[in-house]
Order: C-alpha cells, then structure tokens, then sequence
C-alpha cells in the first residue's frame, strides 16, 4: 500500500486561528509538514492574548448584537443558534484534547460562568422580554431566565445592583452554562503541542515577508529570521494567513486577484480592568449591555470576570481607540502601505459611508478616565476611580471589501475566510466572535480548500468533533449529548 503523499503547509502567525488549524490539521493528515512563523518570541502574543481580547465564550448566550430586533419589533435569533452551535463544536475540540492529554488541565484555559444580558430604559426591556421569549422557544437556549424583579437582579449581579437608586426600568436575562474563556492559554499550549510533533515546528522570531508562485502551482515563502538577521527562502504547497490585523498586507503581497478591492481599517479597544478581590468577588458572570443607538457591534459594553492564570479580574468596556497600526506591536504606517491603487476607491468609500462611525471613534478616543467612569456607573453605579485601571486592548482590523449588495466600501463585521481560486492561498481576516468560533473556522477553510479529501477526513473529523456532519440546531437530543460530554471533559460542572 502506497503513502499518500505529503505535502507542505506554511501557517503565518502563532496565534489562535493558526494553531487551531495546524493542531486540527495534524490529527487528519498526519503525513503533511506543517510549518509556523511567528514575527513575535512568542504565541498568542497580539490578539489571541488573554490581555488582549476582553469578552471571551462567545456562545450567543448574553451578546444582544446577536439577535436582531425586526422593524415589526420582532427578534431574529438565528444567528445566535449559529454562533451558538459554533462555540459547542469549539468545546467539542478543546474535550478532544484533553480527552488526548494534549491539555492536562482544562482549568487552566476555561471557567463556567454565567451570561447575563441586563438592560435600562423601556424600549431595551422590551426588547429583551422578547429576545427572552423568541430564544426560549429554541432547544439550545431552554434553560434562559428573565426578571424585571430587582430583588432577583441583586442576587444574579449584586455589585451592579448595589447603590441602584435610579428609578429607570431594568431587566435582565441568564443562562448559567456560560463560560469564561483564557485563548492566549489555549494558543500557548496548542503551539508547544504543535513544535512537538514530529512533522511540525514552531519557528519565533520569523518574520514572512514576500511571496512567489512558482510554475508547478506552489510558493516560495521569503521568511527573515530577526534575530539572525538572515533571510530565509521556504516552499508550501499551501500557505494559511492567519496573521491578525496584519493578513490583509500579507494577503496583498501574495498579489491574488482575491486581495484587490480589499482593505481593513484598524481598531483598538480599551478597558477599565478592576484587580480588588474585594470588588472582582462580588461579580461571577459575564454581563452584556445594549450598544448605543448608531454604534456598531463593537461598541456593547460589558463586564465580564476574567480567569487569567492566578488572577482574577474584572473588565468593562470597550472603548474604542484608534490608530495606523495593524497590530499592538505593529508600525505606525501599517494603514497607509495598506492602501494601493486597486483599493483605494474601496477605503474613500467607506470612509464616506461611515462618517458616523468615524466621529464616534475620535470622540472615544477623546474621552478621559472620568468620561470612562461615568459610563462604568451605568453598570456599577458605586465605583471609585481608585479601585480602575486603564488597559489597552489588542488590535482589530474591520474589512472593508466591496459587495454586489451593499456596493463599495462594506465594512464587515466577523471572521472572513478568503482563498485564491487555486486554493493555495488561504487567509482569515476580521474580528470578533473569530477566537470562541476559531474550530468552525477552521472547518470551513478545510471544507472550501480541501473538497477533495473530505471524505477520506470524514472519519477523524467525526472522532474529534462527534457532532461534525450533524446539527446542533435541529437535533435535540444530540445537542444534549454533545454538552455533557464536553461539561464532563471540560470539567465545567
């Protein structure tokens, strides 16, 4: 019997999106080299750090931007089940991993915790009552509970109900079988599991910055070593961007019709982080508000306990702040290389398009710690300056691409996976809820680049992700079944 012949894959970055693919890849093919670099010393040092991507568990469950209100004022919930049965097929991969002692301890990178949406003024109330009723009705969100009550509200989230002398209406909602999520753990540990392994390596230090397509099809990489300060020429059958803010000059520099009419534009976001044990004790779940009228999704505040190795903390936010860079550790000219002839047009579009978006965001990145504060009081109405840091958060960079729907200049809100029509050039750009849906993701990149050997994958795919092939959003019983398994795995019971 012949060996399948093997081929070569180059993974850009050493974040949550690459090792999630590399480590997915491994237990498929096992017989395909698999080579990561990373420009940093480190993995999940940008977006997929814990620091860096406030708001994590993503499963739909308190994310109010996930479930649309109607014109008709009725609520449109599916996207929520879609993200929600993307976040259970993310935990189906993390038990295998544990199941494989790839992952010692599940402790180490995911915590239950509560979600909680919690809402002030009539009309948001009463768009809650009916996202609560609308998401009730659905299998994957039965155990949801509502109140109006205070009283009940106290004992769900007392430190923001302490000191509540408004008399504005309020309300809120809860699923108990939330999570809380530590990605640059993860990433850290699926990067040691991926060096180990006898058909990858794991090279810091590394800086991709050319590419060539040679006449058989595949590509010559040109990699700096920074720390040599020597150049380096490697050759893939396939190459995976999965670079963060910084994929869409990568992809630029692959030169595939796909990179043109495609631009980005950079975000950060900052947060008040609260380290007290005093404070962070008297708050044990993951809260969502509603955004400001006219915001974009980005823009939901929240405030979430954090489980960051040995500590414990509380953010709230975001606040955005804006700047040229495509990355924290990035250049100040990141944007303005970007920006080329064949997607210029694109960028002036958008920038024309989302005036309101524009002001919003100076008018963020204006506000002082005070103006923070007072917004921080609409959640924890007591809270002393004293007792909050300022932290700023890693980079987004948001999509802009034009559309036959909504013509040039659409800035797209998520993960985007973008390939060349050979399907040898392979890139994820975007943003949120990308890390909490980084398997689904990955499954999609296999699915649009790899029809071919599916079917020979069907079998492993199904021992890793028992559910793959199936859904989670029609078959009750199954969805029952993948939960308690993944809570015994991931010891969240």
């Amino acid at each position: 019997m012949s060996t399948p012949k093997s081929k070569d894959i180059i993974l850009i970055g050493a974040g949550v999106l690459s090792t999630t693919f590399g480590t997915l890849l491994k237990h498929i093919e096992p017989n395909w080299n698999i080579k990561v670099f990373e420009r940093l010393d480190q993995p999940g040092i940008e977006s997929s750090n814990e620091r860096n991507n406030a708001g994590t568990g993503h499963a739909a469950l308190c994310e109010l931007n996930y479930t649309v209100k109607q014109p008709d004022g009725s609520v449109d919930v599916e996207k929520a089940k879609v993200i929600n049965e993307q976040f259970e097929i993310s935990k189906q991969f993390w038990s295998f991993l544990v199941d494989q002692k790839e992952i010692k301890d599940p402790k180490s990178f995911i915590h239950p915790l509560p979600h909680i949406s919690f809402v002030q003024g009539i009309n948001n109330v009463d768009f809650l009552k009916n996202r609560y009723e609308k998401l009730k009705q659905h299998h994957m969100f039965k155990d949801i509970e509502y109140t109006e009550d205070r009283e009940v509200m106290k004992k769900w989230i007392p430190l923001m109900m302490n000191s509540r002398t408004s008399q504005v209406k309020v309300a809120a909602s809860k699923i108990d079988d939330g999570t809380d999520v530590n990605f640059g753990e993860l990433t850290r540990q699926m990067a040691k599991n991926l060096d180990e392994y006898d058909k990858a390596e794991v090279r810091y230090c590394h800086e991709v910055v050319d590419f060539k397509q040679l006449d058989d099809g595949r590509w010559e990489v040109t990699v700096h070593d920074l720390i040599d300060k020597t150049t380096q020429y490697h050759v893939a059958d396939y190459i995976f961007i999965g670079a963060g803010g910084h994929a869409i000059p990568l992809l630029q520099k692959t030169k595939i019709p796909e990179s043109k009419n495609l631009g980005g534009f950079p975000i950060s976001g900052a947060f008040l982080v609260c380290n007290k044990p005093e404070i962070v004790n008297q708050h044990n779940a993951k809260v969502y508000g509603k955004e400001p009228p006219g915001t974009p999704p980005m823009t939901v505040p929240h405030l979430d306990r954090r489980f960051l190795g040995d500590e414990e903390s509380l953010l709230f936010g975001p606040f955005a702040e804006i700047g040229p860079k495509f990355l924290k550790n990035g250049s100040n000219l990141d944007l303005f290389k970007s920006v080329n002839p064949n997607n210029v047009l694109t960028m002036l579009s958008s920038a024309v398009k989302n005036v309101p978006l524009l002001k919003y965001s100076v008018q963020q990145v204006l506000m002082k710690k005070e103006d923070r504060m007072q917004e921080l009081r609409r959640f924890v109405p007591d809270a002393k300056d004293e007792d909050w840091d300022l932290l700023i958060a890693g980079k987004r960079v948001q999509v802009i691409k034009d559309t036959e729907e909504y013509g040039k200049g659409f800035i797209q809100f998520g993960t985007e996976v973008v390939n060349s029509k050979d399907h040898s050039v392979i890139a994820l750009l975007g943003e949120s809820p990308g890390a909490s849906t980084s398997v689904s993701v990955a499954l999609e990149v296999l699915e649009r680049n790899f029809s071919e050997k599916m079917g020979d994958w069907d079998a492993k795919l199904k021992e890793i992700i028992p559910s793959y092939g199936q859904s989670l959003i029609e078959d009750e019983a199954l969805l029952q079944q993948i939960r308690a398994k993944s809570a015994q795995s991931l010891q969240l019971k």
